[in-house]
């Protein structure tokens, strides 16, 4: 693969370009950055460090990928952005890098899209195969983890963790954490069912399906305490271990969850 720069473009000379790599007309990739093999970077696009591509990314223009935080606590110090490989990262989408008072590094996984002005905040952690749907809002230090679904406009405040396979509704606001596999809709939001379209595409069985619909109606319409609740989980778990998830998700969570 022969990689591709056009005569506009502005790279440093301290950035590192991987074969087949394309450029288009007008981005600036600055210092400290690293394009994986194969990654496509369309016009108009702003790269800066440091910041590590992995490969096969495509990035369309007047994205702003890298730059520091305005979080008031940063004071220029050095801290990073790490995406993975496969994803597809629309127009006008912003990432900023970490903080040193948190992780001092923004993580993207691999195989997500990102589509058009949505913003990932500093520290973030966005794991694998997610989408981030128009005009999408991460505070900083979000966590959204495999396969969730943000619909357009959704705005998810600091330090909250959107589960696995979960599903947030056009333009819900996320003030606590969303349990692994739960559709949540409205300001603010609340919990309205599983995600059980979403399960199905990705090949869960009839079965583990209706047992997360169980653990779903054990935690939000038993009037349960949230170890009532576990202790019902775990005894769900003997099942099947998609239930884990769903445990994970009230164990860790800091800030209470969405009901």
């Amino acid at each position: 693969m022969q990689t591709s720069i056009h005569p506009t473009a502005i790279v440093d000379p301290t950035a590192v370009i991987g074969s087949g790599v394309s450029i288009g007309a007008y981005s600036i990739v600055g210092a400290n950055v690293e394009l994986g093999n194969g990654c496509e970077i369309a016009s108009h696009v702003v790269l800066s460090g440091p910041t590590k591509l992995g490969k096969n990314n495509r990035i369309y223009q007047f994205a702003s990928i890298g730059q520091d935080t305005p979080d008031k606590k940063y004071q220029g110090e050095e801290t990073t952005l790490v995406i993975g490989d496969n994803n597809v990262i629309r127009e006008g989408v912003t990432i900023h890098r970490g903080t040193v008072q948190d992780r001092g590094e923004t993580t993207i996984g691999s195989d997500n899209l990102i589509m058009a002005y949505a913003h990932i905040g500093h520290d973030s952690v966005v794991g694998n195969h997610t989408i981030l749907v128009n005009n999408v809002g991460l505070a900083g230090h979000v966590i959204v983890k495999d396969w969730a679904i943000l619909s357009g406009y959704s705005l998810v405040h600091q330090h909250c963790t959107i589960g696995e396979h979960a599903f947030l509704g056009m333009g819900a606001a996320i003030g606590k954490d969303v349990p692994a596999y739960v559709m949540v809709a409205g300001n603010p939001a609340e919990a309205k069912t599983i995600n059980a379209e979403g399960l199905r595409r990705r090949g869960f069985s009839r079965e583990d399906i209706s047992l997360i619909n169980k653990a779903y109606k054990t935690v939000y319409r038993r009037g349960l305490t949230l170890q009532e609740a576990l202790l019902a989980l775990r005894e769900l778990r003997e099942q099947s271990p998609v239930i884990q998830p769903w445990i994970d998700s009230l164990q860790s969570s800091a800030r209470g969850i969405v009901r």
